[in-house]
Protein backbone atom coordinates (compact mmCIF):
# COMPACT_ATOMS: atom_id res chain seq x y z
CA UNK A 1 0.00 0.00 0.00
CA UNK A 2 1.28 3.56 -0.85
CA UNK A 3 3.20 5.52 1.74
CA UNK A 4 0.81 8.93 0.81
CA UNK A 5 2.24 10.74 3.46
CA UNK A 6 5.84 10.06 2.11
CA UNK A 7 4.66 10.69 -1.53
CA UNK A 8 3.30 13.81 -0.51
CA UNK A 9 6.83 15.25 1.64
CA UNK A 10 8.45 13.95 -1.84
CA UNK A 11 6.14 15.44 -4.28
CA UNK A 12 7.41 15.63 -7.97
CA UNK A 13 4.86 16.06 -10.24
CA UNK A 14 6.25 13.87 -13.11
CA UNK A 15 6.08 11.21 -10.86
CA UNK A 16 2.69 11.91 -9.42
CA UNK A 17 0.81 13.95 -11.89
CA UNK A 18 -2.42 14.99 -10.78
CA UNK A 19 -4.29 13.42 -13.71
CA UNK A 20 -2.69 10.16 -14.98
CA UNK A 21 -4.58 9.07 -17.55
CA UNK A 22 -7.69 9.75 -19.59
CA UNK A 23 -9.69 7.49 -18.15
CA UNK A 24 -9.34 9.19 -14.69
CA UNK A 25 -12.30 10.49 -14.62
CA UNK A 26 -16.11 9.49 -14.07
CA UNK A 27 -17.56 6.71 -15.55
CA UNK A 28 -20.83 8.64 -16.61
CA UNK A 29 -18.63 10.96 -18.32
CA UNK A 30 -17.25 8.25 -21.30
CA UNK A 31 -20.68 7.15 -21.23
CA UNK A 32 -22.33 10.73 -21.98
CA UNK A 33 -19.18 11.46 -24.35
CA UNK A 34 -20.17 8.59 -26.40
CA UNK A 35 -24.04 9.60 -26.85
CA UNK A 36 -22.74 13.12 -27.86
CA UNK A 37 -20.17 11.58 -30.44
CA UNK A 38 -23.31 10.01 -32.18
CA UNK A 39 -25.89 12.81 -32.14
CA UNK A 40 -24.59 15.88 -31.65
CA UNK A 41 -20.55 15.81 -32.55
CA UNK A 42 -20.82 19.43 -34.04
CA UNK A 43 -22.07 21.77 -31.55
CA UNK A 44 -19.74 24.02 -30.17
CA UNK A 45 -19.95 24.48 -26.45
CA UNK A 46 -18.07 26.44 -23.59
CA UNK A 47 -17.51 24.88 -20.19
CA UNK A 48 -16.18 27.39 -17.63
CA UNK A 49 -14.97 26.95 -14.08
CA UNK A 50 -17.28 28.39 -11.01
CA UNK A 51 -16.23 28.63 -7.48
CA UNK A 52 -19.75 28.38 -5.28
CA UNK A 53 -17.10 29.17 -2.36
CA UNK A 54 -16.16 32.12 -3.09
CA UNK A 55 -14.57 32.63 0.24
CA UNK A 56 -12.11 29.73 -1.08
CA UNK A 57 -9.50 32.28 -3.33
CA UNK A 58 -7.96 29.88 -5.39
CA UNK A 59 -5.86 32.30 -6.78
CA UNK A 60 -3.99 33.34 -4.25
CA UNK A 61 -3.94 29.80 -2.93
CA UNK A 62 -2.64 28.42 -6.07
CA UNK A 63 0.29 28.97 -8.37
CA UNK A 64 -0.65 29.91 -11.68
CA UNK A 65 2.73 28.20 -13.29
CA UNK A 66 1.61 25.25 -11.28
CA UNK A 67 -2.02 24.79 -12.29
CA UNK A 68 -0.94 25.54 -16.05
CA UNK A 69 1.87 22.88 -16.04
CA UNK A 70 -1.06 20.51 -14.72
CA UNK A 71 -3.41 21.56 -17.53
CA UNK A 72 -0.68 21.18 -20.12
CA UNK A 73 -0.12 17.67 -18.63
CA UNK A 74 -3.85 16.80 -18.87
CA UNK A 75 -3.54 18.01 -22.83
CA UNK A 76 -0.69 15.16 -23.39
CA UNK A 77 -2.10 12.68 -22.65
CA UNK A 78 -3.73 9.74 -24.81
CA UNK A 79 -5.31 6.39 -24.14
CA UNK A 80 -3.30 3.79 -23.23
CA UNK A 81 -3.15 0.42 -25.07
CA UNK A 82 -4.42 -1.11 -21.71
CA UNK A 83 -6.92 1.37 -21.18
CA UNK A 84 -8.30 1.02 -24.47
CA UNK A 85 -8.64 -2.94 -24.28
CA UNK A 86 -10.66 -2.68 -20.86
CA UNK A 87 -13.04 0.01 -22.18
CA UNK A 88 -13.50 -2.27 -25.45
CA UNK A 89 -13.45 -5.51 -24.04
CA UNK A 90 -15.14 -4.91 -20.34
CA UNK A 91 -18.16 -6.07 -19.36
CA UNK A 92 -20.06 -2.87 -17.82
CA UNK A 93 -23.53 -3.30 -16.48
CA UNK A 94 -24.18 -6.93 -17.93
CA UNK A 95 -23.06 -5.77 -20.95
CA UNK A 96 -19.93 -6.23 -23.71
CA UNK A 97 -18.76 -3.72 -26.08
CA UNK A 98 -20.61 -0.98 -24.35
CA UNK A 99 -18.28 1.73 -26.22
CA UNK A 100 -18.58 1.59 -29.87
CA UNK A 101 -16.00 0.73 -32.04
CA UNK A 102 -16.49 3.96 -33.70
CA UNK A 103 -16.21 5.71 -30.57
CA UNK A 104 -13.63 4.06 -29.42
CA UNK A 105 -11.60 4.83 -32.87
CA UNK A 106 -11.82 8.37 -32.13
CA UNK A 107 -11.59 8.36 -28.32
CA UNK A 108 -8.16 6.95 -29.29
CA UNK A 109 -6.56 9.41 -31.22
CA UNK A 110 -8.04 12.42 -29.10
CA UNK A 111 -5.92 15.36 -27.30
CA UNK A 112 -8.23 17.45 -25.21
CA UNK A 113 -8.40 20.53 -26.65
CA UNK A 114 -6.63 24.04 -25.41
CA UNK A 115 -7.80 26.20 -22.10
CA UNK A 116 -8.16 29.49 -21.54
CA UNK A 117 -7.33 30.99 -18.05
CA UNK A 118 -7.19 34.29 -16.25
CA UNK A 119 -6.93 35.89 -12.48
CA UNK A 120 -9.72 37.62 -11.63
CA UNK A 121 -10.60 39.18 -8.24
CA UNK A 122 -8.73 36.33 -6.36
CA UNK A 123 -9.80 33.43 -8.50
CA UNK A 124 -9.43 31.61 -11.44
CA UNK A 125 -11.47 32.21 -15.07
CA UNK A 126 -11.01 29.36 -16.90
CA UNK A 127 -12.77 28.60 -19.70
CA UNK A 128 -12.61 25.56 -22.51
CA UNK A 129 -14.15 26.14 -26.28
CA UNK A 130 -14.62 23.47 -28.84
CA UNK A 131 -16.50 20.75 -30.18
CA UNK A 132 -18.90 19.17 -27.56
CA UNK A 133 -17.21 15.24 -27.09
CA UNK A 134 -14.00 17.35 -26.83
CA UNK A 135 -14.70 20.24 -24.35
CA UNK A 136 -16.93 17.90 -21.78
CA UNK A 137 -13.89 15.18 -21.21
CA UNK A 138 -12.51 18.81 -19.43
CA UNK A 139 -14.62 18.77 -17.06
CA UNK A 140 -13.39 16.25 -14.22
CA UNK A 141 -9.67 17.14 -15.09
CA UNK A 142 -10.06 20.31 -14.60
CA UNK A 143 -11.88 20.30 -11.22
CA UNK A 144 -9.15 16.99 -9.75
CA UNK A 145 -6.41 19.52 -10.32
CA UNK A 146 -7.86 22.88 -8.91
CA UNK A 147 -8.84 20.80 -5.73
CA UNK A 148 -5.53 19.04 -5.21
CA UNK A 149 -3.30 22.16 -5.26
CA UNK A 150 -5.37 23.43 -3.47
CA UNK A 151 -4.73 20.93 -0.95
CA UNK A 152 -1.27 20.53 -1.64
CA UNK A 153 -0.76 24.70 -0.57
CA UNK A 154 -1.65 23.31 2.33
CA UNK A 155 0.36 20.45 2.91
CA UNK A 156 3.18 22.18 1.09
CA UNK A 157 3.60 24.07 4.25
CA UNK A 158 3.55 20.51 6.42
CA UNK A 159 6.58 19.04 8.02
CA UNK A 160 7.11 15.34 7.41
CA UNK A 161 6.13 14.04 10.40
CA UNK A 162 2.71 16.39 10.98
CA UNK A 163 1.81 14.80 7.17
CA UNK A 164 2.07 11.50 8.74
CA UNK A 165 -0.17 12.34 11.83
CA UNK A 166 -2.51 14.16 9.20
CA UNK A 167 -3.12 11.23 7.33
CA UNK A 168 -2.96 8.71 9.92
CA UNK A 169 -6.09 10.68 11.30
CA UNK A 170 -7.76 10.96 7.78
CA UNK A 171 -7.29 6.85 7.72
CA UNK A 172 -8.87 6.55 11.04
CA UNK A 173 -11.65 8.98 9.93
CA UNK A 174 -13.02 7.34 7.26
CA UNK A 175 -12.33 4.07 9.01
CA UNK A 176 -14.61 4.66 11.59
CA UNK A 177 -17.24 5.94 8.93
CA UNK A 178 -16.96 2.44 7.32
CA UNK A 179 -17.24 0.69 10.71
CA UNK A 180 -20.48 2.40 11.08
CA UNK A 181 -21.45 1.66 7.38
CA UNK A 182 -20.93 -1.95 7.82
CA UNK A 183 -23.59 -2.72 10.36
CA UNK A 184 -26.16 -1.40 7.82
CA UNK A 185 -28.13 -4.00 6.14
CA UNK A 186 -28.65 -4.64 2.84
CA UNK A 187 -27.10 -1.52 1.89
CA UNK A 188 -25.56 -0.43 -1.52
CA UNK A 189 -23.06 1.76 -1.76
CA UNK A 190 -20.87 3.38 -4.58
CA UNK A 191 -17.65 6.20 -4.57
CA UNK A 192 -18.90 9.18 -6.60
CA UNK A 193 -15.93 11.50 -5.29
CA UNK A 194 -13.46 11.65 -8.31
CA UNK A 195 -14.56 15.10 -9.62
CA UNK A 196 -13.59 17.13 -5.93
CA UNK A 197 -11.41 14.32 -4.45
CA UNK A 198 -8.47 14.91 -2.00
CA UNK A 199 -5.91 13.58 -4.50
CA UNK A 200 -5.98 10.39 -6.75
CA UNK A 201 -3.56 8.71 -4.15
CA UNK A 202 -6.41 9.40 -1.29
CA UNK A 203 -9.15 8.47 -3.37
CA UNK A 204 -7.34 5.11 -4.67
CA UNK A 205 -7.03 4.55 -0.59
CA UNK A 206 -10.85 4.91 0.03
CA UNK A 207 -11.91 2.95 -2.62
CA UNK A 208 -9.72 0.15 -1.00
CA UNK A 209 -10.37 0.87 2.35
CA UNK A 210 -14.19 0.44 1.25
CA UNK A 211 -13.60 -2.49 -0.48
CA UNK A 212 -12.32 -4.12 2.36
CA UNK A 213 -14.22 -2.80 5.04
CA UNK A 214 -17.86 -3.20 3.44
CA UNK A 215 -16.79 -5.62 1.16
CA UNK A 216 -20.35 -6.61 -1.02
CA UNK A 217 -22.16 -3.39 0.39
CA UNK A 218 -19.49 -1.50 -1.55
CA UNK A 219 -20.77 -2.01 -5.46
CA UNK A 220 -17.94 0.64 -7.34
CA UNK A 221 -16.28 3.52 -8.34
CA UNK A 222 -17.40 5.96 -10.75
CA UNK A 223 -13.48 6.36 -11.39
CA UNK A 224 -12.80 4.50 -14.03
CA UNK A 225 -8.81 4.04 -13.86
CA UNK A 226 -9.40 2.97 -10.17
CA UNK A 227 -12.20 0.62 -11.48
CA UNK A 228 -9.46 -0.98 -14.19
CA UNK A 229 -6.80 -1.03 -11.31
CA UNK A 230 -8.71 -2.78 -8.82
CA UNK A 231 -10.87 -4.81 -10.44
CA UNK A 232 -14.37 -3.02 -9.80
CA UNK A 233 -17.62 -2.05 -11.38
CA UNK A 234 -17.49 1.54 -13.09
CA UNK A 235 -20.79 3.49 -11.91
CA UNK A 236 -22.49 6.00 -13.55
CA UNK A 237 -24.92 6.86 -16.04
CA UNK A 238 -25.62 10.31 -17.32
CA UNK A 239 -25.97 14.15 -15.54
CA UNK A 240 -27.41 17.82 -16.14
CA UNK A 241 -24.81 18.54 -18.94
CA UNK A 242 -27.16 16.34 -21.54
CA UNK A 243 -30.89 18.21 -20.84
CA UNK A 244 -28.63 21.90 -20.21
CA UNK A 245 -26.75 22.02 -23.38
CA UNK A 246 -30.01 20.22 -25.79
CA UNK A 247 -32.30 23.29 -23.83
CA UNK A 248 -30.17 25.61 -25.11
CA UNK A 249 -30.17 24.51 -28.42
CA UNK A 250 -34.17 24.96 -28.55
CA UNK A 251 -35.81 27.63 -30.66
CA UNK A 252 -39.43 27.61 -28.65
CA UNK A 253 -40.60 27.21 -25.94
CA UNK A 254 -42.45 24.29 -26.69
CA UNK A 255 -39.32 22.31 -27.87
CA UNK A 256 -37.89 23.81 -24.57
CA UNK A 257 -40.28 22.55 -22.60
CA UNK A 258 -39.50 18.88 -24.52
CA UNK A 259 -35.84 19.32 -24.28
CA UNK A 260 -35.10 16.85 -21.71
CA UNK A 261 -37.51 13.95 -22.82
CA UNK A 262 -35.67 13.82 -25.83
CA UNK A 263 -32.49 13.70 -24.08
CA UNK A 264 -33.55 10.62 -22.49
CA UNK A 265 -35.13 9.47 -25.53
CA UNK A 266 -31.81 9.39 -27.26
CA UNK A 267 -30.18 7.88 -24.01
CA UNK A 268 -32.61 5.03 -24.44
CA UNK A 269 -31.92 4.44 -28.32
CA UNK A 270 -27.63 5.00 -27.37
CA UNK A 271 -27.93 2.06 -24.63
CA UNK A 272 -30.73 0.10 -26.05
CA UNK A 273 -32.75 -0.10 -22.41
CA UNK A 274 -29.86 -0.12 -19.77
CA UNK A 275 -28.65 2.54 -17.19
CA UNK A 276 -32.43 3.69 -17.43
CA UNK A 277 -31.81 6.10 -14.58
CA UNK A 278 -33.72 9.32 -14.58
CA UNK A 279 -32.12 12.57 -13.33
CA UNK A 280 -35.28 14.66 -13.12
CA UNK A 281 -34.04 17.76 -11.46
CA UNK A 282 -32.35 20.24 -13.99
CA UNK A 283 -35.61 22.12 -14.19
CA UNK A 284 -37.64 21.22 -11.52
CA UNK A 285 -37.90 17.12 -10.49
CA UNK A 286 -41.93 18.40 -9.81
CA UNK A 287 -42.60 19.48 -13.21
CA UNK A 288 -40.69 17.03 -14.96
CA UNK A 289 -42.61 13.80 -13.37
CA UNK A 290 -45.65 15.25 -14.35
CA UNK A 291 -44.90 15.77 -17.87
CA UNK A 292 -43.02 13.13 -18.23
CA UNK A 293 -44.37 10.37 -20.66
CA UNK A 294 -45.54 6.70 -19.56
CA UNK A 295 -42.31 4.94 -20.86
CA UNK A 296 -40.58 7.13 -18.43
CA UNK A 297 -41.78 5.24 -15.40
CA UNK A 298 -40.78 2.06 -16.67
CA UNK A 299 -37.16 2.74 -16.36
CA UNK A 300 -35.03 1.22 -13.63
CA UNK A 301 -34.76 4.22 -11.31
CA UNK A 302 -34.30 8.07 -10.42
CA UNK A 303 -31.06 9.78 -9.16
CA UNK A 304 -31.73 12.37 -6.46
CA UNK A 305 -29.16 14.94 -6.76
CA UNK A 306 -30.39 18.39 -5.22
CA UNK A 307 -33.40 19.69 -2.77
CA UNK A 308 -34.41 17.80 0.14
CA UNK A 309 -33.84 14.27 -0.65
CA UNK A 310 -36.76 12.78 1.47
CA UNK A 311 -39.19 14.62 -0.13
CA UNK A 312 -37.89 14.19 -3.39
CA UNK A 313 -37.94 10.03 -2.54
CA UNK A 314 -41.52 10.65 -1.55
CA UNK A 315 -42.47 12.36 -5.01
CA UNK A 316 -40.71 10.07 -6.50
CA UNK A 317 -42.74 7.02 -4.77
CA UNK A 318 -45.76 9.06 -5.51
CA UNK A 319 -44.79 9.36 -9.47
CA UNK A 320 -44.59 5.72 -9.76
CA UNK A 321 -47.32 4.85 -7.75
CA UNK A 322 -49.65 7.12 -10.44
CA UNK A 323 -47.91 5.30 -13.52
CA UNK A 324 -49.18 2.03 -12.24
CA UNK A 325 -45.53 1.21 -11.57
CA UNK A 326 -44.35 -1.11 -8.15
CA UNK A 327 -42.07 1.44 -6.09
CA UNK A 328 -40.75 -2.00 -4.23
CA UNK A 329 -38.54 -2.63 -8.07
CA UNK A 330 -37.78 0.87 -8.69
CA UNK A 331 -34.33 1.81 -7.79
CA UNK A 332 -33.60 5.43 -5.82
CA UNK A 333 -29.79 6.44 -5.63
CA UNK A 334 -29.32 9.32 -3.54
CA UNK A 335 -26.19 11.33 -4.66
CA UNK A 336 -25.81 14.75 -3.15
CA UNK A 337 -24.02 15.69 -0.26
CA UNK A 338 -23.77 12.55 1.67
CA UNK A 339 -22.10 11.80 4.82
CA UNK A 340 -22.70 8.82 7.14
CA UNK A 341 -25.63 10.27 9.17
CA UNK A 342 -27.23 11.06 5.92
CA UNK A 343 -26.87 8.14 4.34
CA UNK A 344 -27.92 6.17 7.72
CA UNK A 345 -31.26 8.06 7.81
CA UNK A 346 -32.31 7.66 3.99
CA UNK A 347 -31.87 3.96 4.21
CA UNK A 348 -33.73 3.54 7.30
CA UNK A 349 -36.21 5.63 5.53
CA UNK A 350 -36.25 3.86 2.50
CA UNK A 351 -35.39 0.32 2.51
CA UNK A 352 -38.45 -2.11 2.00
CA UNK A 353 -40.22 0.57 0.44
CA UNK A 354 -37.93 1.04 -2.86
CA UNK A 355 -34.13 -0.12 -3.59
CA UNK A 356 -31.92 1.85 -2.45
CA UNK A 357 -28.57 2.94 -3.32
CA UNK A 358 -25.45 6.01 -2.51
CA UNK A 359 -23.49 7.17 -4.65
CA UNK A 360 -20.90 8.92 -1.95
CA UNK A 361 -18.82 11.93 -2.50
CA UNK A 362 -16.69 14.63 -1.44
CA UNK A 363 -17.36 13.33 1.85
CA UNK A 364 -15.98 10.15 1.22
CA UNK A 365 -12.89 11.28 -0.95
CA UNK A 366 -12.31 14.89 0.44
CA UNK A 367 -12.77 14.64 4.35
CA UNK A 368 -9.99 16.64 5.93
CA UNK A 369 -12.42 18.68 8.22
CA UNK A 370 -11.15 19.70 11.94
CA UNK A 371 -7.96 17.91 10.97
CA UNK A 372 -5.83 21.38 10.17
CA UNK A 373 -5.23 24.67 11.68
CA UNK A 374 -8.05 26.67 10.45
CA UNK A 375 -9.63 23.73 8.92
CA UNK A 376 -7.92 25.17 5.71
CA UNK A 377 -8.57 21.64 4.28
CA UNK A 378 -11.98 21.86 4.49
CA UNK A 379 -14.19 20.29 1.21
CA UNK A 380 -15.57 23.38 -0.92
CA UNK A 381 -18.34 23.21 -3.51
CA UNK A 382 -16.72 23.93 -7.16
CA UNK A 383 -18.03 22.92 -10.46
CA UNK A 384 -16.99 23.14 -13.95
CA UNK A 385 -20.59 23.21 -16.38
CA UNK A 386 -21.18 23.82 -19.79
CA UNK A 387 -22.01 27.84 -19.82
CA UNK A 388 -23.13 28.28 -23.85
CA UNK A 389 -23.99 25.95 -26.50
CA UNK A 390 -23.70 26.95 -30.49
CA UNK A 391 -23.72 30.65 -28.91
CA UNK A 392 -27.06 30.64 -26.82
CA UNK A 393 -26.64 30.25 -22.56
CA UNK A 394 -27.47 26.95 -20.51
CA UNK A 395 -29.31 27.17 -17.63
CA UNK A 396 -29.86 25.43 -14.96
CA UNK A 397 -32.32 25.93 -12.22
CA UNK A 398 -32.43 22.21 -10.33
CA UNK A 399 -34.40 21.90 -6.80
CA UNK A 400 -31.94 23.76 -4.93
CA UNK A 401 -32.01 27.39 -6.03
CA UNK A 402 -28.54 27.54 -4.87
CA UNK A 403 -27.24 25.78 -7.54
CA UNK A 404 -29.82 27.45 -10.33
CA UNK A 405 -26.87 29.15 -13.13
CA UNK A 406 -27.41 30.99 -15.84
CA UNK A 407 -28.58 34.55 -17.64
CA UNK A 408 -31.10 35.72 -14.89
CA UNK A 409 -33.36 37.07 -18.05
CA UNK A 410 -32.92 33.50 -19.58
CA UNK A 411 -33.62 31.94 -16.00
CA UNK A 412 -36.94 33.60 -15.73
CA UNK A 413 -37.50 32.56 -19.16
CA UNK A 414 -37.10 28.71 -17.99
CA UNK A 415 -38.70 29.61 -14.79
CA UNK A 416 -42.17 30.10 -16.69
CA UNK A 417 -41.60 27.34 -19.73
CA UNK A 418 -41.27 24.57 -16.86
CA UNK A 419 -43.65 25.96 -14.34
CA UNK A 420 -40.93 26.01 -11.80
CA UNK A 421 -42.61 26.84 -8.10
CA UNK A 422 -41.12 28.10 -5.18
CA UNK A 423 -38.31 26.04 -4.14
CA UNK A 424 -36.64 25.39 -0.69
CA UNK A 425 -33.26 26.52 -0.73
CA UNK A 426 -30.83 23.95 0.75
CA UNK A 427 -27.14 24.87 2.16
CA UNK A 428 -24.63 23.53 -0.53
CA UNK A 429 -22.56 21.21 1.64
CA UNK A 430 -19.84 20.05 -1.64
Amino acid sequence: MVDIATRVWNHKWKIDPIVRSLIDTDFYKLLMCQSVFRNKPNIQVTFSLINRSSNIRLADLVDEGELREQLDHVRSLSLARGESTWMRGNTFYGKRQMFTPEFMDWFETIRLPPYHLEKRDGQYELTFEGSWPEVMLWEIPALSVLMELRGRAVLGKMRRFELQILYARGMTKLWEKIEHLRTIENLRLADFGTRRRHSFLWQDWAVQAMTEGLGDKFVGTSNCLIAKNRDLAAIGTNAHELPMIYSALTQSDEALRQAPYDVLSDWHEEHDGNLRIILPDTYGTEEFLRNAPNWLAKWTGIRIDSGDPIIGAENAIKWWKSRGEDPTQKLIIFSDGLDVAKISELHTLFHGRIKVSFGWGTLLTNDFRGLVPEDALQPFSLVCKAVSADGRPTVKLSDNPNKSMGPLDEIERYKRVFNFGQQSAQRVIV
